[in-house]
């Protein structure tokens, strides 16, 4: 296809192009993806600047979008990609191929890094993408650490995410730590809570949540401006409506009874075996799971203890006739969907490129997914219109990416988006908190896109 760009991502472009080290903090379907590609393009052709990009991806993304949007634009054809995925001897036969841009699974960073370390191999790419940064939130996890032993090599750093803050305003500092050294909000990760945070509940000196002091999010957004650019897609794009048609139910008196039961006393007793739920977030999963309809023992197994959701779900499917996109949260609410709607010849999708083509061919009635296997970066919006979330996610990230698989640039009718949400239960309360979430990290992203405009 030729390449014809918005405004927008010609911004985008130049915007990388401009600054060594950035983030855009782009909103899912303004197509990130081909800015940066083009961003990288003419840094190498025709800026000379940079030889071997890295670009580390959510496995799904590293796997088809990178490769399948250089494949997709005339103008990239010149690329070539190199995916170090699969056994640990496809990999290094992949860093040894002759490449301008390597894309890995995030999981493999750590790897990566050893491999060079190990094999006296010089580190060789001279800029890095991070897509999906916010997956880099943690400065304690081995992919953050691993990657930071290399910064010094890496001459051009981007970061890409529609949610950099995902659960807070503690999210930002290891990804903007990465861009800066520390430069803007801190070199560690205390001297950033010092600054701007207090503590929220505690017990002694342990710390279970920071509260930003006032006036911080405003102070950090003006710290962080200058390298970081902020679009939404409702400012950019016609968008469809995003319909909320969610399904509200009442458990059963049974269900509901032995819901309240277990809630207070931590213990259900079922199919002669006996639940415990030993601390709060333990029972936290476990009343969830038994909104869904099923609960798990000791031993991972489950047993059934209601119909009402997997009622709803059925007078949705009833009710319309176009293909359905279905996120669950549990194995067992897999197996007892392909169980009871076998009639709809469901399929599920972890990733794989020949069941993205079916469902984008509208050639899959009901497609069960879990939201972390298309999180990011799929084009999903051809295979249809209707989400429903089985059972809700307190992940604001996942849920905003899994959502926007079918709400993005290219779909072209309103999109119906259902939750079932059992009454008087957790579900309530997850939604809740993801409301919560959205709307700090909407004030964020907000406030960055003003910044840039002054």
């Amino acid at each position: 296809m030729r390449y014809t760009p918005h405004a927008y991502q010609e911004r985008a472009t130049q915007f990388i192009i401009d600054n060594r080290y950035c983030a855009l903090f782009l909103d899912m379907g303004l197509g990130k993806t081909v800015a940066t590609l083009t961003a990288l393009q003419q840094l190498k052709e025709d800026y000379f600047e940079i030889d071997k990009t890295l670009v580390i991806a959510p496995k799904s993304v590293a796997r088809n979008t990178w490769t399948g949007e250089s494949h997709k634009w005339d103008h990239l054809r010149s690329l070539k990609i190199s995916v170090i995925m699969g056994t640990p001897a496809q990999r290094r036969k992949a860093i040894e191929a002759e490449a301008d841009i390597y894309v890995v699974n995030r999981d493999n960073v750590k790897w990566l890094v050893d491999y060079c370390d190990l094999e006296l191999v010089r580190w060789p790419f001279d800029s890095v993408v991070i897509d999906e940064s916010s997956s880099f939130k943690n400065p304690q996890s081995r992919r953050f650490k691993a990657l930071r032993r290399m910064r010094w090599l890496i001459r051009r750093l981007v970061l890409l995410t529609g949610t950099p803050s995902p659960n807070g305003l503690m999210d930002l500092w290891s990804q903007i730590e990465l861009l800066d050294y520390g430069k803007r909000l801190g070199r560690t990760l205390t001297m950033y809570r010092q600054e701007y945070f207090r503590p929220g509940r505690h017990n002694g000196h342990v710390v279970y949540e920071w509260i930003p002091k006032p006036g911080s999010r405003e102070r950090i957004t003006d710290a962080i401006s200058d390298i970081c650019l902020s679009m939404q897609a409702s400012d950019y794009l016609e968008m469809p409506d995003l319909i909320q048609a969610g399904t509200t139910i009442a458990l059963s008196d049974s269900e509901q009874k032995a819901y309240l039961e277990f809630e207070k006393e931590q213990l259900l007793e079922i199919d002669e075996a006996e639940i415990e739920a030993v601390t709060a977030a333990a029972l936290t999963n476990k009343l969830l799971q038994f909104t869904g309809g099923a609960v798990y023992d000791s031993e991972h197994d489950w047993h059934e203890v209601g119909q009402s959701k997997m009622e709803a779900l059925s007078d949705i499917l009833e009710a319309t006739e176009e293909p359905v996109l279905v996120f669950y949260a549990y194995q067992h609410e897999k197996e007892r969907i392909l169980a009871n709607f076998g009639n709809y010849q469901p399929e599920t999708f972890n990733g794989e490129p020949e069941i993205l083509k079916k469902w984008n061919n509208q050639e899959i009635r009901l497609l069960l997914c879990h939201p972390a296997s298309v999180a990011y970066g799929l084009n999903m919006q051809e295979g249809g219109r209707t989400i429903i979330w089985y059972t809700p996610t307190w992940n604001l990230e996942l849920y905003q990416q899994a959502n926007a698989r079918l709400y993005r640039q290219g779909q072209d009718r309103p999109v119906l988006l259902y939750h079932i949400v059992a009454t008087g239960t957790m579900d309530e309360r997850v939604m809740e908190a993801l409301s919560g979430k959205g709307d700090c990290q909407t004030a964020l992203l907000q406030r960055i896109k003003e910044l840039r405009k002054v």
